[in-house]
């Protein structure tokens, strides 16, 4: 479906829990979120009815996202009936990675074919102050378990944050020479005052450029530009949606696990799905098609989103 800045929708990125087993601080509060009574969560049956009615729309990529999605106990059922809707080629996941080890290869048994990873630093001690868990290690097992599942593409994904990781840019990049992963850096995005970052934290990805001298261009891949370090296996990417925002490309919307269509991240527009049947949703999908705005404002330290939602309740 075509919306009215003639952008082709195509992608859609269902939560399908806001719960997780981290707590990373520009995510979400230490103690974690209040958890939402059963009858205000998307089942099973109307997450994938969900995807239905996005593919009968033209969506043909899924992402399967959170909270953290492999602490949902039938979060395998819900990948393999989404990667089998017609019109649907991809089915991608992202996770924090702690818990691939048991779960890498039977998510690639599922149909999932793509893994992200979110990993901002490869320090254990920064590691537990940005997470307020020991993590580090699981999340590396993590990664090293979906490669050896055979998945096709395993990205990581670092949000740089200004005096946190930005010093350790070069190693966190210098991945991609030591194992077949890619690494994108995302800018740092203001999703709610937390307290936790003052406006020095917020740097563009520009500094990723100016850091990785040795690194050359390669190409465009979707939001990300490419860049590849001398003999290394896969790309470095830089994904800048604050200081040089891409929504003239963008193809998504998303659904959170309560059942609300968002058709961007950063706007308070919210269209609710929950307990329709498929033609019904597929209604509302081209109505949150149709009110997808050309951009999403302004985005800084002072100008901060109008999500109205911290980021594991729309979906990272």
């Amino acid at each position: 479906m075509i919306d009215k800045f003639d952008r082709k929708i195509t992608y859609l990125r269902l939560s399908v829990t806001e719960l997780c087993n981290l707590r990373c601080r520009y995510c979400m509060p230490e103690d974690g979120v209040c958890k939402k009574c059963h009858d205000d969560i998307l089942t099973e049956d109307e997450m994938v009815r969900a995807v239905e009615a996005a593919a009968a729309v033209g969506v043909n990529k899924l992402r399967i996202t959170g909270g953290e999605p492999l602490v949902k106990k039938n979060i395998l059922s819900i990948c393999e009936r989404c990667a089998k809707v017609d019109g649907i080629d991809e089915v991608c996941i992202t996770t924090n990675g702690t818990l691939l080890t048991e779960y890498a290869k039977p998510l690639r048994d599922a149909g999932v074919s793509r893994i992200n990873v979110s990993l901002d630093t490869l320090d254990p001690d920064k590691n537990l102050y940005i997470t307020r868990r020991n993590s580090l290690e699981d999340t590396m097992n993590g990664i090293r378990a979906a490669i050896d599942a055979g998945f096709k593409k395993v990205k990581i994904n670092t949000v740089l944050i200004g005096g946190f990781n930005d010093d350790e840019i070069y190693n966190i990049a210098s991945l991609t020479q030591q194992m077949p992963v890619d690494v994108r850096f995302i800018e740092l995005m203001p999703m709610y005052n937390s307290g936790d970052f003052d406006k020095s934290a917020f740097v563009s990805c520009e500094k990723v450029v100016d850091t990785l001298t040795d690194a050359i261009p390669v190409f465009n891949d979707g939001v990300a530009k490419l860049y590849k370090l001398p003999n290394a296996i896969g790309n470095v990417g830089i994904i800048s949606p604050i200081s040089s925002h891409f929504c003239n490309e963008c193809n998504r919307i998303r659904i959170t696990a309560d059942g609300k269509i968002k058709p961007c991240l950063h706007s308070d527009t919210e269209i609710s799905i929950k307990g329709l049947n498929k033609d019904e949703m597929i209604s509302a999908i081209k109505k949150a098609i149709s009110e997808k705005p050309q951009w999403h404002g302004d985005l800084s330290y002072d100008e901060r989103s109008k999500a109205n939602r911290n980021m594991n309740q729309i979906g990272g």
